[in-house]
């Protein structure tokens, strides 16, 4: 679970101030491969067919959903169950939050919107913390099935993704999952969950989260397709482990709002084997823009169906709050 800053510690921190220049240099660096490339790049732009875009980005939004069931169904384990339309505005609007410097603020939204709804703090915060570990978890795995299919000389310098595995799968088992809530908890001199999490409840998360890492894989997919990538199951094995490695290593190495910079440059390097550099330029640059419509649509419709059904935390119990943990 994220740390929360301390009362009167400034938000934008020195790791803030790092993580900017670090997706500075991701960026610059993403922009220089595009502007080098850009005789090669342009044309092949106008080979994305406006019906692929909408299937990639009907793939995007349908594992972005998923995303949402997996931690709706951590959040119910946990003895927070939300309605469907409350669940996608809590989710939803705080998932934006991802995309400012640092990694805290789409846990404190999620707290903060989780309290309209009686949600306790602690809740919300550990089911962010093991909807994170359910999601890279099962991505991690993912990658370890399928990239080697991409090739040893695309997803050589990867290896350390498949090195971190073994103790992913050991943490979202759940007698030491709870056991390490328990201690988190203790340690924030929280009191404990209102229910331990069940295996059930990690077992059909983690079905979510295998859903999403395939949608995703299919809006790759379809993208590829477009540039002679060919269009069997063996590509879409392929664009699969690509984006589920490229994403888990801009997760976390964690120095770029939504894993900005660093997922594109390395679904760039991992696509290399299967399509041209400057065809896996444009996935990456397309895919990403995909992305940020696809959390922003969600953040709408959650919006939209959460309007008039708020209730206010006032008319319950008040929430008990630490100083400057927002637990």
């Amino acid at each position: 679970m994220a740390a929360v800053p301390r009362t009167g510690e400034s938000p934008l921190n020195w790791r803030s101030v790092v993580r900017l220049g670090l997706l500075a240099a991701f960026g610059g660096a993403l922009a220089w491969s595009l502007a080098t490339q850009w005789p090669e790049v342009q044309p092949l732009l106008g080979r994305v067919s406006i019906w692929s875009l909408a299937a990639a980005q009907a793939a995007v939004l349908a594992g972005i959903l998923a995303t949402f069931l997996c931690w709706r169904e951590v959040m119910a384990g946990l003895g927070g169950r939300l309605p469907v339309a409350a669940g996608a505005r809590v989710f939803f609007l705080g998932q934006l939050g991802k995309y400012l410097p640092g990694s805290v603020w789409p846990v404190m939204a999620q707290m903060e919107l989780g309290r309209d709804h009686q949600v306790p703090e602690r809740v919300s915060g550990a089911a962010v913390g093991v909807f994170l570990l359910v999601v890279v978890g099962s991505g991690l795995v993912v990658a370890a099935a399928a990239v080697p299919l991409l090739g040893p000389d695309t997803t050589g310098g990867y290896w350390w993704l498949l090195a971190v595995l073994p103790l992913a799968l050991v943490v979202v088992h759940p007698p030491v999952l709870n056991r390490l809530l328990i201690l988190g908890l203790r340690l924030a001199r929280r009191p404990p969950l209102p229910s331990p999490l069940p295996a059930v409840a990690v077992a059909r998360s983690a079905g979510w989260a295998l859903a999403s890492w395939l949608a995703y894989g299919a809006h790759v997919w379809v993208l590829a397709g477009q540039f002679g990538g060919g269009a069997g199951p063996l590509l879409l094995a392929q664009a699969t482990a690509a984006f589920a490695a490229a994403w888990c290593a801009g997760f976390l190495l964690v120095i770029a709002p939504a894993g900005a910079g660093v997922r594109e440059a390395a679904l760039v390097v991992l696509l290399g084997g299967v399509i041209t550099r400057p065809a896996a330029v444009v996935v990456a640059v397309v895919s990403r823009l995909l992305f940020v419509v696809g959390d922003l649509g969600w953040g709408v419709v959650a919006l939209v169906v959460g309007r008039g059904r708020v209730r206010p935390d006032r008319a319950g119990p008040p929430t008990r709050r630490s100083r400057g943990t927002g637990w």
